[in-house]
C-alpha cells in the first residue's frame, strides 16, 4: 500500500545526474536494472525494472519522457554495451561518466595479456625469463606492492619490454580520474556523449 502510494504521488524531475546498475537477485542470472538520482543534493533511488536488457532501461526513459530525459546532465554507468547504447540515444546531451573499476578491470586484461604473450615469446626465443613471476607487480597498485614485489617492479622496469610499455601507459591514465567532481561522485573516468 505505502509503495503504490509512493509511486503514485511521485514527481521525477528535474533530475541533473543519474546512475545505472544492475543487481543479481535469486538463482542463476536474474537481474534488476536500477536508475538512481544521484544529485549533489537529492540522492534517491527513481527506478528499477526486471532484467538487463536495453527493452528494460529504456522503459526507464518511457517512464520519465523526453523533457525530462533531454535535461539529465551527468549519467554514472558501467560500460555494459547496452547501457552505453541507451545512454547515447536517449540522453545524448549528458556527460556519461564510467565506473573506474571497469576501467581498470579492462586495463589490466589488455596488460596481462601483454605480459603473457611476450612471457611466452621469451620462452620460445629461449631468452631468460624476465618476466617470470611479474604478473601481481603489474597488475597491483603500488601502494599495495609487498617489498618483494617492489623490488621485482623495480628490476623489470629496466628492460625495454611491451610489458613495461603497456604498464606505464596503464600507470599514466591515472592522471585521468577526477578525485573531486562537482556532484561528490567521486573517482570516475568521464567519457563524451558518444564514446
Amino acid at each position: 500500500m505505502v509503495v503504490a502510494w509512493g509511486l503514485e504521488h511521485r514527481t521525477p524531475g528535474p533530475i541533473q545526474a543519474i546512475g545505472v546498475d544492475e543487481v543479481a537477485y535469486g538463482k542463476g542470472h536474474q537481474y534488476l536494472t536500477l536508475v538512481y538520482q544521484i544529485d549533489a543534493q537529492y540522492t534517491r533511488l527513481l527506478w528499477v525494472g526486471k532484467e538487463r536488457t536495453i527493452k528494460t532501461f529504456e522503459g526507464f526513459f518511457d517512464m520519465i519522457e523526453e523533457d525530462l530525459s533531454g535535461k539529465i546532465e551527468f549519467v554514472c554507468s558501467d560500460m555494459w554495451k547496452p547501457f552505453l547504447r541507451v545512454i547515447s540515444e536517449r540522453c545524448s546531451n549528458a556527460l556519461n561518466i564510467l565506473d573506474r573499476f571497469h576501467i581498470v578491470a579492462k586495463m589490466n586484461g589488455a596488460l596481462n595479456g601483454v605480459r603473457a604473450a611476450e612471457s611466452r615469446k621469451l620462452v620460445q626465443d629461449s631468452y631468460e625469463q624476465e618476466l617470470t613471476k611479474t604478473r601481481w607487480c603489474v597488475l597491483k597498485r603500488k601502494e599495495n606492492h609487498t617489498e618483494k614485489q617492489s623490488v621485482r617492479l623495480r628490476d623489470l622496469l629496466k628492460y625495454n619490454l611491451q610489458t613495461v610499455r603497456a604498464y606505464l601507459l596503464k600507470s599514466s591514465s591515472n592522471n585521468s580520474w577526477i578525485t573531486s567532481h562537482p556532484l561528490g561522485l567521486g573517482n570516475f573516468w568521464i567519457s563524451g556523449p558518444h564514446w
